[in-house]
């Protein structure tokens, strides 16, 4: 693909991949949240589910690519669509210590504008208490932190400099636990819901897929190997 159908490309996945907080943000600002039963455990699926949408995006693009060489170039999308999915992930935290663990940010910001940036961290220390009592206490949050320091190391190792400075093979084992951090992501989706809610299971599914093609083509790689030995000898 030509270098300028690949910045129009990318133009249009950033869009796309905006779309989402665009539309949460309007939900905000119109107040239209206030129509929801509960407008912070709307946002915290909403942002959970759309870090699992690209994060399951990102880890589709090798198996598709792998289709036929006329897909490669997908593989130039793969690096912005799991940022983007850390930038849900991300979202999806900030919802838990801005708005359900009670972060009072309108005294913050009261303080800031009044010239006590102080109160930032006066209200930071009012809720650590009972962030770190819940982390100890729901298995939820503590996987779901577990995905979430994995989606951030890789994000800050995204960089092509980074991956030069980390060597080709180092950089791909520490950029295979997006694996990982899906299946804790799944988990966190599984302990956070009800029991007998069911919602998770669509997502299983398709990470069990996405599991699956990775070692279907591991096993077809490895059994080519021994036939290509034959051939050559």
């Amino acid at each position: 693909m030509s270098r300028r159908a690949i910045i129009t490309m990318k133009t249009l996945l950033h869009l796309l991949c905006l779309a989402p907080f665009a539309w949460l943000l309007h939900l905000f600002t119109s107040n239209a949240l206030a129509n929801y039963p509960d407008p912070i455990n709307f946002i915290t699926h909403f942002t959970g589910d759309w870090t699992l949408n690209l994060l399951f995006l990102t880890l589709a693009i090798t198996p598709i690519r792998r289709l036929s060489p006329a897909l490669a170039f997908l593989i130039r999308f793969r690096r912005l669509i799991g940022l983007y999915a850390f930038f849900y992930a991300t979202l999806h935290l900030a919802t838990y210590i801005f708005l359900f663990s009670g972060y009072d940010i309108t005294t913050a910001l009261a303080g800031l504008r009044a010239g006590h940036p102080g109160e930032l961290v006066t209200q930071w220390k009012i809720i650590w208490p009972r962030m770190v009592d819940d982390a100890l206490r729901r298995r939820f949050i503590q996987v779901g932190l577990f995905a979430w320091t994995i989606l951030l190391a890789l994000a800050v190792t995204s960089p092509a400099f980074v991956l030069r400075a980390m060597g080709g093979k180092n950089w791909q084992r520490l950029h295979r636990l997006i694996y990982v951090a899906a299946i804790a992501g799944i988990i966190h989706y599984w302990w956070l819901v009800k029991k007998g809610d069911y919602s998770p299971a669509f997502d299983t599914l398709a990470l069990t897929a996405l599991l699956l093609a990775r070692v279907a083509y591991v096993l077809i790689k490895r059994g080519r190997k021994p036939a290509a030995t034959l051939k050559s000898a």
